[in-house]
């Protein structure tokens, strides 16, 4: 099987196949943006829905919410996003381009080429223009996009498009308890768009300022937190591998404490190696413990009514009211009926970037083979997440095989994402089928009106099976497992 070395071949067969489009390309593109074409939506909601029925349908402890984009600026004041959510940034002198401090990259031999910045970079390299050590002072560059809501300039509040997911979740927490008969342990799932104005972006997808988060807030006993953290991990990096990524390009890396957030007990990255460059482990999920720090935070939140009414709408002058000494009968505590006792649940995050997701499914899924002497290209997916589960064709466009063909097309697009296709010869249709990653084409042919069969194609091995036709959905639904 060949393997990729250049995120080129993906980005163009992307760009041919309808997967993924530069957002506004007509209006010359929108950095960082993008949009995805008619195969490129099916096979990111086929991951979504792969994750939605891997985390919540098939569990009876998960339930699942959809939460606004825009909240109260409080929940931002109270998740400490709005005082602390920044990266350093420092400024190359020479080409003038910013980039993130924790991405600077060592520059050979660790010698500075020219006046270092503060901040000790001296033997930092420039990724634009290879300089180094010529930065100014690193900065903090604020990373929330704000907007506004209300009829009038004068009365207007100003809001910040959400910068993770997790914070409704959070919020919504007695919601849940209440309307529900869920019991700790149990979690609360979310999928939905998320923002933020990354300074770097970089690998088309990977790294966007508008990208799709499947997240996943399990809250546990104090106590126990350290086997569900166990428990967690074990799950997400296996859903990947039944999914048919290969082994050998995922791996865990355990966070040192001295990158912990300030909130998190433990936190592992689940990478996948990427082909940038050379070759380049990135986080594709992280699974964290956050222990019961943002229920507190929240819990002092909710208590900040007055301050927020003197404020007039300004976050800096909001101040988080300490906890009372009867905070544990907050509505944000849980008490557990079996034990009678009241508890701040402890928190377990599996996060993960759909569109990362989407990317690393790409790639993995990528190959190139030699058939009698042509280059084909296949995107060899799991059935569950193809675009297009079969490709249906007539051979021919006459001797009614056109009408045979629509007909089977009609009968199975109800059960699976079907594709019709008439025209070309039918090797160059296989081959359409090939780069769009369908797992079978069909094809009636001069023999079906005759023996009432088909010729169904699989994509990897190229084999080619006669199926009856009133078999063929059968057929399919025993080979896709769906």
């Amino acid at each position: 099987m060949a393997k990729l070395t250049k995120m080129d071949d993906i980005v163009s067969l992307c760009k041919r196949r309808g997967f993924i489009f530069q957002s506004s390309e007509i209006y010359g593109g929108l950095a960082s943006c993008y949009d995805y074409g008619p195969l490129g939506v099916e096979l990111k909601n086929n991951i979504k829905k792969a994750w939605w029925k891997s985390v919540v349908q098939m569990r009876d402890d998960v339930v699942g919410l959809d939460c606004s984009i825009l909240m109260h600026p409080l929940v931002w004041k109270a998740s400490g996003h709005a005082d602390h959510f920044s990266d350093l940034v420092a400024e190359c002198r020479k080409c003038n381009t910013r980039t993130r401090v924790d991405q600077l990259k060592d520059a050979p031999g660790g010698a500075a080429a020219g006046p270092a910045g503060a901040g000790d970079l001296g033997g930092k390299v420039c990724p634009s223009c290879g300089t180094a050590g010529n930065f100014t002072q690193p900065m903090p560059f604020k990373l929330m996009f704000e907007t506004s809501m209300g009829a009038n300039r004068e009365d207007a509040m100003t809001l910040y498009l959400r910068p993770e997911t997790a914070q409704g979740i959070f919020a919504n927490f007695r919601n849940v308890l209440d309307t529900t008969r869920v019991k700790i342990p149990f979690g609360i799932a979310q999928i939905g768009k998320s923002f933020r104005n990354e300074v770097t972006t970089k690998a088309f997808i990977f790294r966007t300022r508008e990208f799709e988060q499947a997240e996943l807030e399990f809250f546990c006993e104090p106590g126990t937190d350290e086997n569900w953290f166990g428990h967690w991990k074990e799950q997400r990096f296996n859903w990947y591998l039944d999914l048919g990524i290969k082994k050998e390009n995922l791996r865990f890396r355990e966070h040192e404490k001295d990158e912990l957030a300030h909130y998190a007990k433990g936190c592992a990255d689940i990478e996948y190696l990427f082909p940038f460059g050379s070759g380049d482990w990135q986080e594709l999920e992280g699974i964290a413990n956050r222990t019961d720090y943002d229920l507190r935070q929240h819990q002092r939140g909710i208590r900040t009514s007055n301050s927020w009414q003197e404020s007039k709408g300004d976050l800096s002058k909001v101040t988080l009211r300490e906890e009372e000494a009867d905070y544990m009968k907050g509505p944000l505590s849980y008490y557990d009926e079996e034990k009678k006792g009241r508890y701040i649940p402890y928190v377990i995050e599996p996060s993960a970037g759909i569109d990362r997701s989407t990317l690393a499914f790409l790639v993995d899924a990528y190959d190139e083979e030699e058939v009698r002497g042509e280059t084909r290209n296949v995107l060899r997916f799991s059935p569950a997440l193809a675009p297009v589960k079969a490709g249906i064709f007539p051979l021919t466009n006459k001797e009614g095989m056109p009408q045979t063909a629509r007909n089977l097309y009609n009968s199975l697009r109800g059960r699976f994402n079907c594709f019709y296709d008439e025209k070309g010869a039918i090797g160059r249709r296989y081959r359409r089928q090939d780069e769009a990653g369908t797992p079978f084409c069909i094809t009636v042919d001069g023999q079906t009106a005759q023996d009432q069969a088909v010729t169904v194609r699989e994509r990897d091995s190229m084999v080619q099976t006669r199926v009856a036709l009133d078999q063929v959905k059968n057929y399919l639904s025993e080979k896709l497992g769906l």
